[in-house]
């Protein structure tokens, strides 16, 4: 959802406008050294999931049991890639691969609500230069302004915006399963045999 469209659905449901403030005002930052995994062997075996900001997200699953963050779905946590920006909700326990990222909770629960700003985060159009490699949450990212509606609704537009992810998550696995249907199909029905018994 980009800025613009939550700053319309923000007007109509607060008409009296609304305060902006910067995301390191409402955001705390954890550098996460102590957490970063020490044995790169991953097993799917083992239970506590090793995280990177980046796309790939979960790079594999350790048996350390030392430095695991304890996030979960009462302690949340986004973590963030320092250097590309890019950020992942996380409410399980996990470890981490690198130092290059920040891990974010929410400052004040009496002023904003954490899945809001997550959420609000997503509506920020920053795209970092690649060749410039540099750390951007102290210097840029933290000075990104957000609207902070009342709480009340905060609460609405993350209850709102939680039920089209889960949506769009139920919808992108059904269409997954049925293009492995019509791929199976495909290949059933128009396999033939020809004049010598050989499949076509």
């Amino acid at each position: 959802m980009p800025m613009s469209r939550l700053d319309t659905l923000i007007a109509e449901l607060c008409p009296g406008g609304v305060e902006f403030v910067p995301l390191g005002e409402v955001i705390d930052y954890e550098q996460p050294t102590k957490y970063i995994v020490k044995n790169t062997n991953y097993d799917d075996e083992h239970k506590t999931p090793v995280l990177t900001a980046g796309q790939s997200f979960v790079l594999g699953y350790t048996k350390e049991e030392d430095g695991v963050y304890h996030a979960s779905k009462d302690n949340p946590v986004i973590i963030f890639d320092d250097f590309t920006t890019s950020f992942h909700w996380v409410d399980f326990h996990f470890k981490v691969k690198s130092s290059a990222m920040k891990l974010l909770t929410n400052k004040n629960e009496n002023l904003t609500l954490f899945k809001y700003v997550y959420y609000a985060m997503r509506c920020i159009g920053f795209e970092p230069d690649k060749a410039d490699h540099k750390r951007h949450w102290i210097g840029v990212y933290s000075g990104f302004q957000i609207p902070v509606p009342p709480l009340p609704i905060q609460h609405e537009i993350a209850r709102i915006l939680d039920y089209f992810t889960e949506l769009t998550a139920a919808l992108t696995t059904e269409l997954s399963v049925r293009q492995k249907q019509y791929d199976y199909y495909r290949g059933k029905l128009l396999t033939f045999e020809n004049a010598n018994g050989r499949k076509v």
